[in-house]
């Protein structure tokens, strides 16, 4: 049967008091007593109540990770198993629990500060922010320390982990002109979310570059899934355009099935560059050349980032921004 904490004071000829200050480092304890303690600890391999220990030190030590989406498109798109798993085991490794809250931004706006509010959770780390959230809206007001993945510009006190979205959109658009495509449409994220919106910001500054004005019937709004992307690709075939710019993977694999249909091949008749680089993008045919952002890490700099802000009281905002890297393979028609 397992030692408490009852057993070890009386065995050590202390109070459970005693005990729990020694449990918890208190610089107040003697050196003897807290030897003679930590002795019959050693002895009965007593293991201190984690949860316990927690709460008497005012933490949970649990970070809350709120997915603002409907579960199924949680578990049919890749991007999120990847961050989960990147803030999964930056917790593991710092002796943190997550709490996964997955909800449709109504039900949102409904539970927000309730769960704010039930000191369940030490931080909030959001993924997938949309502009103007009302669960970032509540966490500004409230004094529970949070991280956003994705930029947030209009607050400058937010904290956040990011890729250079802009920049890794207009270098895939660019990449395409200097192959001698003319006309290079895109299929966009949700223009409500942060990645949607600043990966076409991307796309109108190579245009920008260029030279070129912003032809807003090369440029259909997908929703980051491939039946998403099936028919912003269908949309845009009567502008024949060809090349496009896909904000995500998920959505080229819709790009790919509705130019199939339409006899359009790739890259001969209409190049295709993603954006994520997931597991599958190497396996399609032809191979899809696409911006590799690092998801597992930008999970994992959340977490343990949050994870530091909760005991910094000065809570100073915290703005990473990470690299990611164009991978060419055959889609776009470069040799390589």
């Amino acid at each position: 049967m397992p030692s408490n904490l009852q057993e070890v004071a009386k065995l050590s000829g202390v109070s459970r008091s005693t005990v729990s200050r020694v449990v918890n480092n208190d610089p107040n304890v003697k050196d003897e007593t807290r030897e003679r303690v930590e002795a019959i600890m050693r002895q009965l391999n007593y293991q201190p109540n984690a949860a316990a220990r927690s709460l008497a030190a005012g933490r949970t030590r649990v970070l809350g990770l709120v997915i603002p989406m409907r579960v199924s498109s949680l578990f049919t798109d890749p991007y999120f198993p990847q961050l989960i798993q990147g803030v999964s085991s930056a917790c593991n490794a710092l002796e943190y629990s997550v709490m996964l809250w997955i909800a449709e931004p109504e039900y949102e706006r409904r539970t927000a500060r309730q769960v704010l509010s039930n000191g369940l959770v030490d931080g909030v780390i959001i993924a997938s922010s949309q502009l103007d959230d009302p669960v970032v809206n509540s966490l500004i007001e409230s004094s529970l320390p949070f991280i956003l993945v994705g930029r947030l510009p209009e607050h400058p006190i937010v904290s956040y982990v990011d890729v250079d979205n802009i920049h890794s959109a207009a270098e895939a658009v660019m990449h395409l002109f200097r192959l001698g495509r003319r006309r290079v449409a895109t299929i966009t994220g949700p223009l409500n979310m942060i990645a949607g919106a600043d990966r076409l910001e991307g796309y109108q500054q190579a245009l920008h570059q260029r030279g070129l004005t912003v032809n807003h019937d090369l440029i259909a709004e997908g929703d980051f899934t491939e039946d998403g992307g099936y028919w912003a690709m269908q949309k845009l075939l009567s502008q024949n355009p060809d090349a496009v710019f896909v904000a995500s993977d998920a959505m080229t694999q819709g790009a790919y099935r509705a130019l199939r249909e339409a006899g359009r091949q790739v890259p001969q008749d209409i190049a295709v560059v993603g954006f994520d680089d997931m597991p599958f993008a190497a396996r399609m045919s032809p191979a899809l050349t696409t911006v590799r952002q690092p998801t597992i890490r930008v999970g994992a700099l959340a977490a343990e980032t949050l994870i530091d802000m909760v005991s910094d009281e000065a809570r100073q905002p915290r703005r990473l921004v990470l690299p990611t890297e164009l991978v060419i393979r055959a889609s776009c028609g470069a040799s390589y």
